[in-house]
């Protein structure tokens, strides 16, 4: 099941204040940002409704949009029901040809439980397996 969905805006502010006019119509706001003294280089910002981000974007990394080590184009996230599917799809997605970009572990700055893995798929697309339970 989709969890959340990412894309790379090239001009952050702007897009910013696009998405929560363009949103809010339809019960979206912003609910959470983080810049680069969280995300170690660029800022990001959720969308969503009752209290759970589910559409997130992010400002290019300068001089990149897509395919780098940090944010890809697209960002998918995946939602499973433990910690253990999340290790195993990060597992099966490296023997499967994708490249590491975030190992399993807990990110708590979206949330205490949040526990993600992700991955760049061939074309450079940041998938991630995440559970949001605790252990």
């Amino acid at each position: 099941m989709i969890d959340h969905i990412g894309i790379i805006v090239t001009d952050f502010s702007t897009s910013r204040a696009f998405y929560e006019k363009a949103l809010a119509p339809i019960g979206y706001g912003r609910l959470m940002e983080l810049g680069p003294e969280i995300t170690g280089t660029v800022r990001v910002a959720g969308f969503g409704e009752n209290g759970k981000p589910d559409l997130w974007i992010s400002e290019a990394a300068p001089g990149k949009l897509a395919g780098n080590t940090v944010h890809a184009a697209v960002h998918v996230a995946l939602r499973v029901t433990s910690r253990a599917l999340v290790e195993a799809f990060y597992a099966a997605a490296l023997a499967a040809g994708g490249r590491d970009n975030g190992p399993p572990g807990i990110r708590a700055h979206y949330h205490p439980n949040y526990f993600g893995a992700f991955v760049l798929d061939p074309d450079g697309h940041n998938i991630e397996a995440v559970c949001h339970d605790p252990v």
